[in-house]
């Protein structure tokens, strides 16, 4: 699936985790071809052995670490959906209303907004990625006749 929106998981601040291997990391994320970071920040657990060892990363570092991280996967995720726009998708809306719009996503894990019906709920339609809209979701225009009437 040569457009499939690919995520990774990444826990920042693990015991031991240097400024040096942060950077590393950074670097490494930043030149893979991926789609967006889901970003976890460590913290201590009773009865692990990690909450033994040495190298305690300071929460404050293990913060800002978590929002560089995430700064850049927003820039990814940005780049991806700009390489979908133009495309024709087929959507699967959810039973997400927000502010007069439904949400849904595409097979390839874009996610999309059109205005609110509740009849577009648990259904696939045809579209077209028209834009990015401010907060990020992709706009779209029907494709398939069923959905505009």
């Amino acid at each position: 699936m040569p457009h499939a929106c690919i995520g990774v998981d990444v826990i920042v601040g693990f015991p031991g985790e240097t400024d040096e291997h942060f950077l590393e990391t950074y670097k490494f994320l930043s030149d893979l071809d991926i789609s967006y970071l889901h970003v976890f920040t460590y913290s201590e657990r009773d009865n692990t052995e990690a909450a033994h060892f040495d190298g305690v990363v300071p929460s404050a570092v293990r913060a800002k670490r978590s929002k560089m991280l995430r700064g850049l996967s927003v820039k990814k995720r940005r780049a991806f959906y700009e390489s979908q726009l133009g495309t024709l998708r087929t959507v699967l809306f959810e039973d997400d209303f927000k502010e007069g719009y439904i949400y849904g996503f595409t097979e390839n894990y874009v996610k999309v907004k059109a205005p609110w019906n509740p009849e577009l709920v648990n259904t696939l339609h045809s579209v077209r990625l028209t834009n990015i809209d401010e907060d990020g979701s992709v706009r779209l225009e029907f494709v398939d006749a069923e959905a505009l009437a």
